[in-house]
């Protein structure tokens, strides 16, 4: 089944609070991709009934198996691309806000070709300081 770019932002940044906070709320979701809650409860609702997510009875989600593995992917997507970006000399702003356009759309061919080129690139002696400075 094919998920929706909008279904895959809101994983990721599930996930990214997760990470940040140590746990889900449908408010810190809303804030963080700067929608309404009504919004966030119809997506909520939406990834509940795929699959995606549980929600407890005090309103914490929990991603499932399947709804992390998205989620994983497409920040790991992200992250990679950021990185690739800003190792082009794109400003880390823009970058931020390119990776996450791009992310959804990327083969899964095209973005292993680029972390190939990425990592060859970071292992390089001559490249470490443009590498570090693409990793903030």
């Amino acid at each position: 089944m094919k998920i929706q770019k909008s279904s895959e932002d809101y994983l990721e940044a599930m996930l990214i609070l997760k990470e940040q906070r140590g746990f889900i709320r449908s408010i810190d979701i809303a804030r963080h991709l700067d929608v309404t809650k009504p919004s966030v409860s119809y997506a909520t609702k939406r990834l509940r009934e795929n699959g995606y997510i549980t929600m407890d009875n005090d309103g914490l989600i929990t991603l499932t198996d399947s709804g992390m593995e998205i989620a994983d992917k497409i920040y790991t997507r992200h992250q990679m691309l950021r990185r690739f970006l800003i190792m082009l000399g794109v400003d880390k702003n823009i970058a931020e806000d390119d990776a996450c356009k791009i992310e959804h759309d990327i083969s899964n061919e095209t973005f292993e070709a680029l972390c190939n080129h990425v990592n060859h690139y970071m292992n390089r002696p001559d490249a470490e300081g443009c590498a570090n400075e693409a990793a903030k």
